[in-house]
């Protein structure tokens, strides 16, 4: 979904966002009203200050020189249809639950009829209120109710009170319109719709590309945040009620396979359209591939099929010591998310919900929520799953019922050590041959921004780039390397940076005639660090920032940047003014 852009107006896909920082080495982005003045030695601007990676990615990319990439094949053509078979998975995974849900209903089994309605219809109430919500939230108290509202006073002043009563019809028809979507549950589907035009939209209309992009980016965050609550709060339970359905009745119905198979399906691919999107909605990463996220879904897609297989095998015969199974697990993972230390919203007390419930999505599958290196807690995580499935599936070999179970015990326990082998190797290969970090890129950069990108400390295997004269005559300072006892040569250690130079009073970059440079267009500057990856950035959780951005793309004819401080520079900062 919204393919990448290389910086320089060659997209696939929807529309990308073009980032004010991304001329690289002009030098003609500075930072206004900053308490400082960085030039960056490798990409000759001072975007790194305010966290905004794009300008020392695109130089990474193309190797410090002025690397033109051929035009690559349009993708718009991809990105609808990922949009399409998410609603078709959406419409057969709910469509199969009320489906059977009848059945039971006509064949008289009343607690199996509820249990599934249960799962059906309070997911989704909670999901529609939620996205109603947040309706209300961008549509008034300055949101696009109120950019409407600036058009019309700049443009229909004078107009007639018809015009003027016909525009609060259409106010009126829009709320009367959302409402109706939501109580007949079809919110996330009609945000679904929106997100594939906006996109259309954005490749379509060239004037209006950035707010249309803006638009599609939101919509589509959104939708996907409502689909990864509401599958793990009814296609998982629901997959695993089925599953212990059909070993109870040691019979297994057609519309019962569909509907596991359904919920499974929904799972996995949740998860990988969320990962995916996550990724594109950073210019600080690469995108992932379709086929990255089509073997993503397939190890999902494995390991869920296990871990689910296993639960409904237990499930079977020890009903009251699966619950107290299923509570202690979550709260294991759910401290082990709270103790690492996660970044995802704007407030403590919604960063405890939300870790609460990163712990339901960890009793069935591995949920990445922390940046850095995930192999060894990926390897712990997966190495608690396969001692939990085994002792699970053992328990129930052992107290099953013979006369009942012989037919299927062989097969059954094959199936969930099989799936979760191949959901193992489906990893290994997506992030050995298809993440979007493989091969592994050779940082040739300087310190500050190899910081910038890989986070601290420096990787071992990032090679220092040849000093690069700062165009500007900028001080260096001496790096971080030096405090650690190694030392080279005075010159070259002095430019071999590009650490900030901190000055008290900086003074307002101007042009050759001595005229103040202002930046194209209106600059949000965000006075906190960027979140790092996997975590969403704050305009995309903020709905203030959101409200903020859609007005000024509404009433400004320029782009819109967006610049983040950034978490070291800025500590390195306060420590010096500090010391003064």
């Amino acid at each position: 979904m919204a393919a990448k852009s290389d910086g320089r107006g060659v997209v696939t896909g929807f529309a990308q966002l073009h980032n004010l920082d991304e001329a690289v080495g002009t030098g003609e982005d500075y930072p206004r009203e900053g308490s400082s003045l960085h030039i960056c030695h490798c990409c000759n601007t001072s975007s790194c200050y305010w966290g905004c990676r794009s300008a020392c990615l695109h130089y990474l990319l193309g190797k410090g020189r002025d690397v033109r990439r051929p035009p690559r094949e349009e993708r718009l053509w991809l990105d609808c249809l990922w949009i399409v078979l998410a609603l078709l998975v959406f419409f057969w995974d709910v469509g199969t639950d009320l489906w059977l849900a009848v059945d039971y209903y006509t064949k008289q089994d009343y607690l199996w009829f509820g249990l599934t309605l249960f799962f059906v219809l309070v997911p989704s109430v909670l999901v529609q209120i939620l996205s109603f919500r947040w309706f209300v939230q961008d549509y008034t108290g300055g949101g696009l109710g109120s950019v409407e509202g600036l058009s019309s006073r700049k443009a229909t002043v004078g107009l007639s009170a018809g015009t003027r009563g016909k525009g609060r019809c259409c106010h009126i028809s829009v709320w009367i319109w959302q409402t109706v979507i939501h109580i007949l549950q079809m919110g996330q589907v009609w945000r679904y719709i929106r997100t594939m035009y906006l996109g259309i939209q954005s490749r379509r209309q060239k004037e209006n590309q950035r707010r249309f992009y803006w638009a599609m980016m939101y919509e589509y965050a959104d939708v996907n945040m409502l689909r990864l609550l509401e599958t793990f709060l009814e296609s998982a339970p629901q997959l695993v009620l089925q599953l212990c359905i059909m070993i109870h009745k040691n019979r297994a119905e057609t519309l019962q396979c569909m509907s596991a198979v359904a919920s499974l399906l929904s799972l996995s691919w949740v998860l990988a359209s969320y990962h995916k999107l996550l990724r594109d909605s950073r210019d600080d990463q690469k995108s992932m591939s379709y086929r990255g996220a089509l073997v993503q879904l397939l190890w999902r897609l494995f390991t869920i099929s296990s871990r689910a297989l296993s639960f409904a095998l237990f499930a079977s015969v020890f009903h009251l010591y699966f619950g107290i199974f299923v509570v202690l697990h979550w709260c294991a993972m759910a401290f082990w998310v709270i103790h690492g230390g996660t970044d995802f919203c704007m407030s403590k007390w919604e960063e405890v919900l939300f870790n609460m419930v990163v712990g339901v999505v960890y009793i069935f599958c591995w949920f990445n929520v922390k940046e850095g290196r995930t192999r060894y807690r990926m390897v712990a995580y997966y190495s608690l799953v396969l001692v939990e499935n085994t002792i699970l599936t053992a328990l129930w070999y052992t107290y099953r019922d013979p006369a009942t179970t012989d037919s299927y015990a062989a097969s059954v326990l094959c199936g969930v050590f099989l799936c979760f082998a191949s959901g193992v190797v489906c990893m290994v290969l997506y992030y050995g041959v298809l993440h979007p970090m493989r091969p592994r890129l050779r940082v040739l950069a300087s310190s500050c921004c190899a910081e910038l990108l890989w986070g601290l400390p420096l990787p071992p295997e990032a090679e220092p780039m040849a000093p690069t004269p700062g165009p500007r005559g900028s001080q260096a300072t001496p790096t971080r390397g030096m405090a650690s006892g190694d030392y080279g040569e005075p010159e070259e250690a002095a430019t071999d940076t590009c650490l900030p130079v901190f000055q008290v009073r900086p003074t307002e970059p101007t042009d050759a005639a001595g005229r103040p440079i202002r930046p194209e267009g209106p600059l949000i500057k965000i006075d906190m660090p960027r979140k790092r990856y996997p975590a969403w950035d704050a305009h995309f959780v903020d709905r203030r920032l959101r409200r903020t951005i859609n007005i000024l793309q509404y009433i400004s004819p320029n782009a819109v940047g967006i610049r983040y401080r950034d978490g070291p520079l800025l500590y390195e900062l306060l420590q010096y003014e500090s010391s003064l």
